[in-house]
């Protein structure tokens, strides 16, 4: 049975700091690439940061550069997003993305950050 559970979401003030965590299951985890994805309170979907299997290329969404850092251990199953200087507006549900070419699609159910004074 695949899963994904992602953890760490919270409440922070804004310019804080929050790391997101990942651990997969249900799948050879290695052989495909990781992505964060963010959901704002009635706003689409839209992709965070993507880190690939090898080599391990990272992309970000142009509004969270240089404050966001995805990475992964294979070891552990498991991907993070550490995110620092957090604004308002990075306030949204934030989901993790497993995805293999002409393989299957996994979506894990979501972990909520809320940035506030």
């Amino acid at each position: 049975q695949v899963q994904l559970v992602e953890s760490g979401g919270g409440l922070v003030q804004p310019g804080g700091s929050l790391k997101l965590s990942c651990a997969a299951s249900g799948f050879t985890f290695s052989s495909y690439a990781m992505s964060w994805y963010r959901q704002p309170p009635g706003k689409e979907r839209e992709l965070v940061a993507t880190i690939t299997v090898t080599p391990r290329n990272t992309n970000y969404v142009d509004s969270v550069k240089g404050r966001f850092t995805i990475s992964r251990d294979n070891a552990k199953n498991t991907v993070y997003l550490q995110m620092n200087s957090l604004k308002p507006e990075d306030t949204a549900v934030y989901y993790c993305n497993a995805r293999r070419s002409g393989w299957n699609n996994y979506w894990g159910q979501g972990t909520q950050v809320t940035v506030s004074s």
